[in-house]
């Protein structure tokens, strides 16, 4: 949801659309530095939260798409914590309970050399940092499945399991899934049997406990392709009746389920897609 006008708009807007949870960006995801937020905004965004704390629970925050906390420029990497810890302070501000982001990509170095163990235990690190200086905050971080493209980290449930393996406290942690990059990841959820056996991986590698909320995105992209292309649910690779495992499993009851699909100028994709979705319950 757009926070133009204010953040509390998101919740005016997913309101509008019949959201049951919504996503927000907090700050300018493509600047590393960006201004206090206003009080009036605040007080606005948590007023807005409490009205409608029955229809509209719970919020996501996602975090800054220049965040990596695997690289291994040292300036680079001071400043995504910087931003990482900026996120957590407005997320914390404004009472909202999730803040997610995508692990870390390692980058190429013609001068430094880091292996993909080394990259995961590094973000439990910076991870690790975070929560110690936010300790009276009680935002869970949720660490997102992706594609893997190119030398992204967290496309195999076994990079979770050395991040949280590193992690001292556990219970700011957790996973949200993200459909269409699992799906390009090479996680096949096309038929409920397959679906199952994915969950079971799942869940013996990392622990169904930490899984909080999903990402439901269709892909334009082939099962293993490691390519992240975000399309309408129904209309891409996945196709919209694996969706209806999701929506219907009953361990998943209360998990919230955001859209990233693509955007036009109104509103009329995510409608559709959001009745799309409500279509599939049983």
């Amino acid at each position: 949801m757009s926070v133009t006008g204010g953040k509390y708009m998101a919740f005016v807007k997913g309101q509008e659309l019949g959201c049951e949870a919504i996503q927000v960006f907090v700050r300018n995801v493509r600047s590393w530095s960006t201004k206090p937020l206003e009080q009036e905004d605040i007080d606005d965004f948590v007023k807005k939260k409490d009205e409608l704390k029955n229809e509209i629970w719970p919020v996501i925050s996602h975090n800054s798409y220049l965040i990596n906390l695997a690289s291994i420029d040292d300036e680079k990497l001071e400043k995504s914590y910087n931003a990482m810890l900026d996120e957590l302070i407005k997320v914390d501000q404004l009472g909202i309970e999730y803040e997610n982001m995508h692990p870390g990509v390692i980058p190429i170095s013609d001068k430094k050399e880091i292996s993909k163990k080394e990259a995961l235990i590094q973000i439990a690190y910076q991870l690790n940092k975070l929560i110690d200086e936010t300790k009276d905050s009680k935002v869970t971080i949720l660490l997102e499945t992706t594609a893997g493209q190119g030398k992204g980290l967290g496309n195999k449930f076994h990079h979770f399991k050395t991040i949280f393996n590193n992690i001292k406290n556990k219970d700011r942690i957790g996973i949200c899934f993200d459909t269409a990059h699992s799906f390009a990841a090479g996680y096949d959820f096309s038929s409920k049997q397959k679906y199952n056996e994915m969950w079971d991986e799942f869940d013996e590698t990392i622990g169904l406990k930490y899984l909080f909320a999903f990402h439901l995105n269709d892909t334009d992209k082939e099962l293993g392709s490691r390519v992240d292309r975000h399309t309408h649910i129904g209309q891409g690779k996945i196709g919209k009746e694996p969706f209806g495992f999701f929506i219907n499993d009953d361990r998943f009851e209360n998990h919230p389920g955001i859209l990233e699909t693509p955007k036009g100028k109104d509103i009329r994709e995510d409608i559709m897609n959001i009745t799309i979705l409500k279509s599939l319950r049983k």
